[in-house]
């Protein structure tokens, strides 16, 4: 027992003498909190730039998420206020929601679209149907559409100016539109519906992506690709390369059923081979085969509208569009398909001719059109692509063809920000100055075609202008044009330099937004209204003015000579009847889809389109539509489901304004300004055909469309 004790006793000594003698150790440092998340505040880059030096792929989930739940606090504060609804406690209160979750999504859905990954692949797929969710807990929440309700039926007594006014019908519309007044089964039922929309749509997007991808043309012997340039070989080998394909070459599809490169294919087999890629992309019969997708989402888009009591989605979805109902687009491209097919059959016969003159004895075939369309070209005004692209070198096109038309027109200015990150490498970033030398906006340029982006083009914003959030616009064009190889030129083809022209259009309209609400805040309208400044755009491509300002020879500096601008003109006109037919096809097509009532079965997807195309009298066997139903982007997921006739609709009015500006001194700074006042710069702030009488002093006509398309000889 002693011995015990004095063991412990000895042990208890050792333990103080070596606690005297020891120095404390310190405990390990708590590790650093993490960084906020980007999206958390508003960024600290001017304008509210998106920062990319610090956002990663990691961020957008938890900042969508957050971004959620943040606005639906934020709506149950609106929904629940005591006080009587007035318009700034429930309409301005609703415009000042969700921040967070507005900055997160809308660079997150801008880098899906033009610089996506498996990482955001995923994140979308994950957060749509959470996302389609979160607006029908908005939009179908009782009491705050009673409050909405409430407003919208004392509004001749609330004394509104023009834009509340509109806010409060596009808020009171969007909810009745969403299903506010609608029973709880049908909510139930509709909120279902939403959900499997969301998910498809999702899926489709991905398996286009996947489906283009592997529609790719791969050769492994050069000589099959005889007719393209040396540079086009060369970026086609790079493109394989980069693919792990050594030692062939690869030319990817762009979204359109027709391919550039068919123009310049000389070996038929390979063209056939290239049409087929692009014409069956997703309908192959494999995980891409989009088919099954797109008939259930018509299904589910008729079996929507009917629970909102509309007898198809066409109906529906053009209630608040220009053209107001499906007859009237249907009627208005009636008017474009008789001279639209006359015209493409008169074509025909001289490609035909051309094919028996080089001594082809085959019939026309759309893989054929082409290449034989630019024999005709050729023959015809001695012009072809590899003439003309020395004359349009990118950088030359975007600085001074692009920027100086504005300048001309609006007064505006641009200086590049290279301080300023982006989202990839290629990526331009310029600030816009406005005439008085204040800061107008931000604008990104990303041009070049990658695998990682979607096929087309297009514009939208990182951040909207609105006076009472107190932001500018912050915007930014996608485009796909083929980079060059490393020491080569970037060359653009006339087709190229007019969708660049376009797609500014669509920045002007956005730059020039001059509203309070960000809800009806610049590009924010109509479908068929918001391709009317970027078609009116295209026209300063080719002004005389603008043309010999940009238009030099790379290599000798030299202008563009007048001759071959004539040329330009002169064939203009030449192959517009493929042009409209292929357009209205589409559009055809697309109304047709979005006709379909619930008692419709699910629709056999080969069969439906055949016959539409054959009912609507456009099933012209040279001229397939512009985009097959399966890989019909716009019409699935990008918004313009029933509405893909806007892109004529909008022409339409783009040329009577153009036909006006000509009666009127041309490219001026007066016109610009007048132009700016009275149509960039409205938003949706009124009534688009009050908007556009305003301006162009009657109702649309169709006279100039024809005319400029050269399918007319007059504007009457």
């Amino acid at each position: 027992m002693s011995n015990f004790r004095s063991a412990l006793l000895g042990a208890a000594a050792v333990l103080t003498l070596s606690a005297c003698s020891t120095t404390p150790v310190p405990p390990p440092p708590a590790p650093p909190p993490p960084p906020p998340n980007p999206f958390a505040e508003a960024s600290n880059l001017p304008l509210q730039a998106p920062d990319f030096g610090r956002i990663k792929d990691s961020d957008y989930q938890p900042a969508l998420e957050q971004g959620m739940k943040d606005q639906l606090v934020e709506i149950d504060a609106i929904a629940s206020n005591p006080a009587a609804a007035t318009f700034d406690n429930t309409l301005v209160a609703l415009e000042r929601s969700g921040a967070m979750l507005t900055r997160a999504s809308k660079v997150f859905f801008a880098l899906s679209q033009a610089n996506t990954n498996d990482v955001l692949q995923k994140v979308k797929s994950d957060e749509a149907p959470k996302l389609a969710a979160h607006h029908d807990a908005i939009f179908l929440n009782p009491k705050l559409f009673a409050r909405v309700q409430s407003l919208y039926d004392q509004r001749t007594a609330l004394h509104l100016d023009a834009e509340q006014a509109m806010l409060l019908q596009v808020y009171y519309h969007g909810f009745v539109a969403s299903g506010a007044k609608l029973g709880e089964a049908d909510k139930k039922t509709l909120m279902e519906i939403n959900q499997k929309l969301s998910n498809l749509e999702t899926a489709y997007d991905e398996k286009l992506l996947a489906a283009t991808k592997a529609g790719a043309l791969i050769v492994d012997d050069k000589a099959k690709l005889a007719g393209l340039s040396d540079g086009d070989i060369a970026a086609a080998a790079k493109a394989a390369e980069e693919r792990g394909l050594k030692g062939k070459w690869l030319i990817p599809l762009r979204n359109t059923t027709q391919q550039p490169a068919l123009q310049s294919l000389a070996d038929r087999d390979v063209r056939k081979a290239f049409f087929d890629n692009s014409w069956t992309r997703t309908e192959k019969g494999d995980a891409n085969d989009e088919r099954d997708t797109i008939a259930t989402i018509a299904q589910l888009r008729a079996q929507k509208a009917a629970l909102l009591g509309y007898p198809n989605w066409a109906a529906y979805t053009l209630e608040d569009q220009m053209a107001k109902t499906p007859e009237a687009a249907l009627a208005f491209l009636s008017k474009l398909a008789p001279a639209a097919k006359a015209k493409a059959k008169a074509e025909a016969k001289e490609i035909q001719a051309a094919i028996k003159k080089s001594g082809g004895k085959f019939k026309l075939e759309p893989w054929d059109w082409e290449r034989y369309a630019e024999e005709v070209r050729k023959a015809k005004y001695a012009l072809d692509d590899s003439q003309v692209k020395p004359y349009f070198e990118m950088k030359a096109v975007l600085e001074d063809g692009v920027f100086f038309a504005a300048n001309k027109l609006y007064g505006i200015t641009f200086k590049e920000r290279k301080d300023i990150p982006v989202y990839q490498a290629d990526v331009r970033v310029f600030e816009v100055f406005d005439k008085d030398g204040s800061t107008l906006g931000l604008m990104y340029f990303d041009w070049f075609k990658r695998d990682n982006k979607q096929g087309g083009a297009w514009m939208d914003t990182f951040v909207d202008q609105s006076s009472l959030l107190g932001t500018k616009p912050v915007a930014y064009n996608v485009c796909n044009f083929a980079k060059p190889v490393s020491g080569e030129p970037a060359l653009m083809s006339f087709d190229d330099v007019t969708t660049a022209f376009h797609e500014f259009g669509h920045a002007l309209h956005g730059l020039f937004a001059s509203q309070k609400y960000p809800t009806t805040s610049g590009t924010a309208v109509a479908r068929d209204v918001v391709e009317f400044p970027s078609q009116f755009n295209e026209h300063w491509a080719l002004y005389p003015d603008v043309l010999k300002n940009y238009a030099h020879h790379y290599k000798t500096h030299e202008p563009i000579p007048d001759a071959l601008v004539t040329k330009i003109k002169k064939a203009a006109s030449f192959d517009q009847g493929y042009s409209l037919t292929e357009l209205v096809a589409a559009s055809e097509l697309d109304l047709k889809w979005h006709a379909l009532p619930v008692s419709a079965p699910k629709q056999d997807v080969d069969a439906f389109e055949a016959n539409a195309l054959k009912t609507a009298g456009m099933a012209v066997a040279e001229v397939p539509p512009r985009y097959r139903s399966s890989y019909f982007t716009h019409i699935w997921t990008l918004g313009y489901s029933a509405g893909y006739y806007a892109y004529q609709w909008a022409e339409m009015l783009d040329h009577d304004s153009y036909s006006w500006f000509e009666d009127h001194g041309g490219l001026t700074r007066e016109n610009g300004q007048r132009f700016r006042d009275m149509i960039l710069s409205k938003g949706h702030t009124m009534d688009y055909g009050e908007m556009f009488r305003a301006f162009y002093g009657k109702d649309p006509e169709i006279g100039p469309y024809l005319y400029y398309r050269g399918l007319a000889k007059t504007k009457k």
